[in-house]
């Protein structure tokens, strides 16, 4: 009996082994951008709550994301005007993460016989000069009552200080559900969005000059209203209005639902895109 738990466990330990070495080959935990590839993909592991494949378009590639509450966290990121780029499931370097583990006198995380590599699920560049570059570890509050997860997030925290990179817990409780449901909402669209410049700077002209002989109205009720009086198909002016703000030509308080978004909500986005589509208009 001994001996085949000996057997089976020696036989665990050098399949993690082989998969180390497997994914170090594979490139995983290396790259920037669509080259990137996250050390831990959905297929490799259970996660609580759903997991999930995203494109990402500041990076131009599928994210590998292992649960709900990331998935938050990813759309918050994607959705901020600084971000550059997300590199989710970063691994650490395990000759660092033994040496703090040793230094803080905290075991480090083990498969086996085997130090296990630690990761971080998010690390984000930004365009932000006073905080290019942090390092996001999500979880579930709950999961923070452990004092295990404590001392295995001490590690990751003492690893990004040294690397003189911010470090951040991200929590249910740092996203609004509201605001988590606009970013779903306004993210699902930008995938289908096929504008030219032409056809961008029209609508534009077209809803800003209804949004301004409108005030107050609700912008479910007065799409129904476009789509009468224009002959548009059920939900086209809506989907429309939602292709604008997802590109950020126009803009809304996220912490307003879009079920709830009146036309006085919605102001001019940022000035240079306005004037790229002029640009474009007038060569």
């Amino acid at each position: 009996m001994c001996v085949d738990f000996f057997m089976a466990n020696f036989k665990n330990t050098q399949n993690h082994e082989l998969k180390i070495q497997k994914w170090i080959k594979e490139g995983r935990g290396q790259g920037f951008g669509n080259n990137y590839k996250p050390w831990i993909t959905i297929r490799d592991v259970s996660s609580e709550g759903r997991s999930h494949r995203v494109f990402g378009h500041k990076s131009q590639r599928t994210h590998h994301i292992l649960s709900d509450l990331e998935l938050s966290a990813f759309l918050l990121l994607e959705w901020h005007s600084t971000t550059i780029d997300i590199r989710e499931q970063y691994p650490l370097d395990l000759e660092q993460t033994l040496k703090i583990a040793e230094t803080i006198g905290i075991a480090h995380p083990r498969f086996g016989k085997h130090y296990q590599i630690m990761t971080s699920d998010f690390l984000v560049d930004t365009n932000n000069s006073t905080s290019p570059k942090f390092a996001i570890q999500v979880k579930y509050s709950n999961a923070l009552n452990d004092p295990r997860t404590i001392e295995k997030i001490e590690i990751e925290r003492q690893y990004w200080k040294q690397q003189n990179i911010p470090f951040y817990i991200f929590t249910e409780h740092q996203v609004p559900r509201i605001v988590s449901q606009n970013i779903q909402w306004l993210y699902s669209s930008i995938n289908t969005i096929e504008l030219s410049e032409q056809d961008t700077l029209d609508k534009l002209n077209f809803y800003a000059e209804i949004f301004s002989k409108n005030k107050s109205k609700k912008i479910n009720e007065l799409t129904r209203t476009i789509d009468q009086k224009y002959h548009f198909e059920i939900g086209q002016s809506l989907r429309e209005i939602r292709d604008l703000l997802a590109l950020r030509y126009f803009t809304f308080d996220l912490n307003i639902s879009f079920k709830d978004l009146k036309t006085d909500h919605i102001q001019l986005g940022e000035l240079n895109i306005w004037n790229e589509v002029l640009h474009a208009e007038n060569q």
